[in-house]
Order: C-alpha cells, then structure tokens, then sequence
C-alpha cells in the first residue's frame, strides 16, 4: 500500500518479506506454506498492536495523509444530485470551501465543506484547506439560503485554521469567523458537523458550531494547531508531536469531555484505505442525527445547540476543590 506513515514501516517490512518468500518459493518450485502462514499470523498481531495503539502524534500524521478522503470525494460518495454553488456576494469565489445542494437518503440538504488538495498544484489553489473571509462568507450565505429553505446543514471541516496571510486580514478575517460563530448559534435548521481530518483553530469553528459535531476516529481537532502552539510554547514548531500528546486533540479525548457527540470508525489504517466503507459510516452517522433533529422546531433547536456549548468548559479541579471542602467541612463536624 502506497504512503505509508513512519509508524506503518514495519508492516510494510513485514508485507515485502511475505511477498518475497511467496516469489522465491514459486520460483524454486518448493513449498513455503507453513512459513507464510506464520509470518501472515505474525503480520495480523503485529497489526492489531500498531493500530490499536496509535498515539495522538500519530493520529495527527493520520488526519494530515495527502491520501485522506476530501469533503468533495465524501460529498461524490454520500450524495445524490450535489449542485455546487460559489461565491460569497461581495467579494469572489474562495476554492477552500466547497459547498451547494444535495439530496441525503432523497432528502434535501445543504452541504458545505473545506476543501484541500490532491497534489501541489490544486492545494495552492485551494490555499491548503485555509480559507479567506470570502470563505466563511460564502459558507454562511449558503447556510442562510438553507434556513430559509428549511434544509438541514451538513458541515465537513478540514483544515489547519483560517488563511493567515496580509490578504485575508485586509478583507476582515476575524469578523468573517465571529459572524459566522454568531449566525451558526441562531439557525433554525439542523446543523450537523463533521471533523473529517484537521480541525484547527478559529477557521475550523467557523464551520463547527452545529446541534452535532461528530469526528472520524483518526481526526484532530484543537484550538490551535500542534505546529502552532508548539510555536509559541517552545519556540520550536518541530516540537508539534510534543505539544499533539499534551492538547487533548483525538476524538477520544474531546469524546470524553463532550465537546463531540459521537466517534465515527475508520477503516484498518486510516480513512485513506477505504473511501467507500469511511462514506458509507459517515453517512450513517449523520443520517441518524439528522433523523433525531428532525423531530425539533427552530425554537428547540437553536436552545439544543445552545446547550451544546453551554456545558463545555467544566474544570475537574473545581470538583476537586468541592471534595477537598467536604472533607474540612466534615473533620469540623
């Protein structure tokens, strides 16, 4: 399989020796069964304890693979009758984000999603998935023209954060987030998210603050990226592993603190692997929250998403502090 990631390489090993026994013993004549089906039971464990085991380094190497599945492969694969729209109205038409009308199951639904390229070419392009305020704008004219068509919001993010450079900042870059953080709160359709590789900073938020924000298993997703806060911790952005391990960025991890509502699985190896079987599991993931929002009006729904993010930002060492006074309340006694 071609592009494996440094974690992957004694796998890859392992294959070529298999690979190499079966030709050696097909061209000798002899036989090497049995030493093939030991190295292939050796290759199934060694696998088991690899993939089992992936590190949030390593699920951040899995989010960035230039071989991870693009909002428009999931779109192509999920949707029926995709009719992209462009533009944002006042500015021009950003390639970072991608988005229209598409039928979900033979619903109607809007879907917006940030796009990154396939090689060097396309993703200069599309400024590697980081989009300038025209962007944002775009995607939130999009989600307005669905409001008011009364069809649900599906949002794919993928993205290191928001264009950094001179041009996005002179066109209004922070206000195009903020505006976009305040509208998404106040939508009166269902709105579901889904983390499908890099989720970084303010320009994935931008598209994120939905009823439901789901995340593939191997995606990330932070308020910074691990480049980024490496860059200001240790002055060092080659120290993103270290700081990956520290920020609390898998799905199991934001899972855990319910800044997500569910893990969507990935196929053995990464999302990469299997586009097909990645879609198929997304697809059903967002139809099943999608079926449940339906059952909300605008009013509920908008205090759901409310809600949402109401309740994230719990300390744990608040509860330890109330533990701790217990306790002196308690020996007082």
């Amino acid at each position: 399989m071609a592009g494996e990631l440094p974690f992957e390489m004694p796998l890859l090993e392992m294959r070529k020796k298999i690979a190499e026994l079966k030709q050696f013993g097909e061209e000798k004549g002899i036989d090497f069964s049995d030493e093939t089906a030991r190295l292939e039971e050796r290759y199934r464990v060694l696998e088991d304890e690899i993939y089992s085991n992936i590190s949030p380094s390593q699920k951040m190497h899995l989010a960035r693979h230039h071989g991870r599945p693009t909002s428009l492969d999931l779109i192509s694969l999920m949707f029926t009758d995709f009719i992209e729209l462009h533009g944002d109205r006042h500015f021009g038409d950003d390639l970072a984000v991608v988005g229209g009308i598409a039928k979900l199951n033979g619903t109607p639904v809007t879907v917006i999603g940030q796009q990154r390229g396939k090689d060097t070419k396309e993703n200069i392009l599309r400024f590697f998935g980081s989009a300038h305020p025209e962007g944002f704008r775009k995607a939130l004219r999009l989600m307005k023209q669905a409001e008011k068509f009364g069809r649900p919001i599906i949002t794919f993010v993928d993205t290191k954060g928001a264009y950094p450079g001179n041009t996005a900042e002179e066109r209004g870059q922070s206000e195009a987030i903020a505006r976009n953080l305040y509208e998404m709160s106040q939508l009166a359709v269902p709105v579901v998210c889904v983390i499908i590789g890099e989720g970084g900073s303010g320009g994935a938020l931008a598209m994120a603050v939905g009823n439901r924000v789901l995340m593939l298993e191997h995606a990330i997703y932070s308020a910074i990226s691990p480049n980024g806060a490496a860059s200001i911790l240790w002055k060092d952005a080659t120290k993103a592993e270290q700081a990956a391990e520290a920020m609390k960025i898998t799905a199991a991890d934001l899972l855990e603190m319910e800044v997500i509502e569910e893990i969507v699985p990935e196929p053995r190896g990464g999302a990469h692997r299997d586009y097909e079987e990645t879609a198929a599991a997304v697809k059903a993931a967002v139809w099943h929250h999608l079926q449940e929002l339906s059952e909300l009006d605008s009013a509920e729904l908008k205090e759901d998403r409310y809600r949402k993010f109401r309740k994230i930002g719990v300390f744990a060492e608040a509860e330890a502090e109330l533990v701790s006074a217990e306790a002196e309340v308690h020996s007082v006694d």
